[in-house]
This record gives C-alpha cells, structure tokens and sequence, in this order.
C-alpha cells in the first residue's frame, strides 16, 4: 500500500477524518525475487573521480510485489520492460531532487540503488538517510495509542560494499538490525497468483471500499494464504505487469503487524512507527530515519563491522492488509550520505 500521501491523503480529507495516514531470501534475511531466469544488472557509470554526490547514484534493480500503486509508481506503459521500469524508478529517486517516488508494492517487493562512493561508517554516528513518505497521525481516538504513529510502512534495508570493486551490487549482503528483529520471521517465503483476466469480481457489503476482495491470492510458508484485494480508488493491474508468468515469489524476513483499527469501525487504521531501523518507519525529518552502518549483521546475526557501504537494497517487510487503505507497502523517496550532507546524528545508545 502506499497509503500514497498523495491520493490518499485527499481520500482522508473527503472523509472527513482528523488522521492525517496514508494511508525476499535466503538464510541472510535477504530479499529476493525467485527468478524465471537469471539476471545480470547493469555496470555502474564511472563518474568524475573526486566529485562525490551524497545522493543515490544509480539504481540496479527494481521489482516491486503486488500492490495498489504497482505500475503506477513509476508508471508502466505497455511494452515496458524490466530494464525501462529499472530506468524510470532510477528517474524518480536518483539525485538531489528526485522526481517523485516509487512503491515497492506488498511483501517483498524491493528496489538496490548506489551511491558514487563509499558511505563512511563513523564510529558514534548515524551514516545515511533513507527518504519516504512516513508521517504522524494528527490524532488518534485512542487516547493511550502510541503518539509515533500515523502512515509508517517498514521496510527492511540490506547494504553492501563493494568488496570486488566492480562497480555493481554483486558482493555479500548485510542486513541493518531494527528494532522488531528479534519478533521477526526469517526464511518467509510468499507467492502471489496472478489475477486471470476474465474473472468475475467477489464483493463484500461490509467492504464497500473494495470492488473485489478476492483479487490476488496469496500463499506464504508459514501456512497462511489470503487475498490482496482491489479497492475502488485504484483499477490497474496490481501485479507487475513486465513480469512474464503466473506468478511470483518473494523471500526475506517479514515484520510483525503494526496496523490498528484504532476506531473500531474500520475508518481509523493507525500504523505505527517501530523504534529504529527500518525504511519508511519515521518522518524524513525524525532522526529515526537515519541509519547507523554499525547495525549491520551478517549471516549469523554478529555485527558485520563495515567501514562503509556503497550499495543498499530495501524491502517491503510486512504482509498486512489495512482496510480500506489497502496493503501496507514501503515507499522510497530518496536516501543520502549524511556526512557528505554535514548532518551530524548521534547513534542510538
């Protein structure tokens, strides 16, 4: 879900709701597509040597899982194909302005970018930002709720240095420990089943919002299955439609729920902010969206002791429906070296 701050936030304006919400692997804890054939991403741009940009550089790879702004953002035209959708999420998040914004759609769905440089892991301080669309609730009927809270959608984020020096994301992942790690699945698998063309809609009257709430079916290996539904606000195709098949499947690490209902009608969903660690879990403003290189782990879960990195890939790391504001997804913004910026963030103690 992208509880889009865009089209969302007019819905909740019309509504007349005082919330302001918007509303993957292996063994690493890593994301990751299973793919019908291998790929190779493309070779990184030399650049100018001594000129650094504390901005994403370039983005390797981008595949995002079903979800109401899947092929909207960024757009897909017909005939596109993988490395166009990889060029256009390039074209929304590279550079000191990015135009826009990508959504990396339900679980697993996930975008690897790079920066020009080595990102410097500074003993004491945070080290990068990752930009999004996360926001707090303006109010919440629930007068004990959690004041961190709003339109927060995590994802998990994996960096990488470029051990080889070959210029593209080809080295050992390390995955950055938040703060829900410990009450997390590792090794979730999920696959999602594309819609068939002519099928006939299911309808719920108590879900006046969706026009099919039977839409995408679901499956994880944990024993769980469902649907993604489609909702009124948004008709396109949901699953990625460069990707040939008749499914999908996405493995990594998968979050514990962090949507309530806090009205108890279902016209109040809350989705609350975890500690630290994570994508597109706090304002860009809010230090928590900064990341500490030293919360990286590696396979086994011991601090990965990196004295940098230059790539990251993130991740949509909740399977979770919230009403009528749909599935919960991870947007991407933006993300910068904070040194490079002259931002200076302690760590947390």
């Amino acid at each position: 879900m992208i509880r889009n701050k865009l089209s969302l936030l007019s819905l909740i304006i019309i509504v007349g709701l005082s919330l302001t919400i918007s509303s993957c692997s292996s063994d690493h804890g890593e994301p990751s597509i299973i793919p019908e054939e291998p790929w190779t991403p493309p070779s990184v741009d030399p650049g100018k040597p001594g000129v650094h940009s504390p901005y994403i550089s370039k983005v390797y790879d981008f595949l995002p899982a079903v979800g109401q702004f899947t092929n909207k953002m960024p757009q897909y035209n017909k005939g596109d194909t993988r490395a166009d959708m990889i060029r256009k999420a390039e074209e929304q998040i590279k550079g000191s302005k990015p135009a826009g914004m990508i959504s990396l759609g339900g679980y697993g769905g996930y975008v690897v970018f790079g920066f020009d440089h080595l990102v410097e892991n500074k003993k004491g301080l945070r080290d990068f930002r990752v930009l999004a669309n996360a926001f707090w609730a303006n109010a919440n009927p629930n007068p004990n709720g959690n004041s961190r809270g709003g339109s927060c959608e995590p994802g998990i984020i994996m960096v990488s240095y470029d051990e080889n020096e070959n210029g593209i994301p080809d080295d050992t992942w390390y995955e950055i420990k938040g703060s829900e790690h410990d009450r997390s699945i590792a090794n979730y698998k999920i696959t999602y089943y594309r819609a068939e063309s002519n099928k006939e809609p299911v309808l719920d009257p108590n879900k006046n919002y969706a026009t099919d709430v039977e839409y995408i079916r679901w499956e994880d290996n944990q024993g769980g299955s469902g649907y993604k539904e489609k909702n009124q606000y948004h008709n396109q195709n949901y699953f990625p439609e460069w990707v040939d098949g008749a499914s999908i499947s996405f493995e990594g690490r998968l979050l514990p729920n962090n949507a309530i209902d806090e009205s108890g009608k279902g016209n109040y969903w809350v989705l609350y902010s975890f500690k630290y660690g994570y994508a597109d879990n706090a304002p860009n403003n809010d230090s928590e969206s900064a990341i500490d290189i030293d919360w990286a782990i590696d396979t086994e879960g011991n601090p990965a002791n990196l004295k940098g990195i230059h790539f990251v890939k993130i991740y949509t790391a909740l399977n979770q429906e919230a009403g009528w504001l749909g599935e919960t997804s991870t947007e991407v913004s933006g993300a910068y070296d904070l040194h490079l910026k002259g931002e200076v963030i302690p760590t947390r103690k």
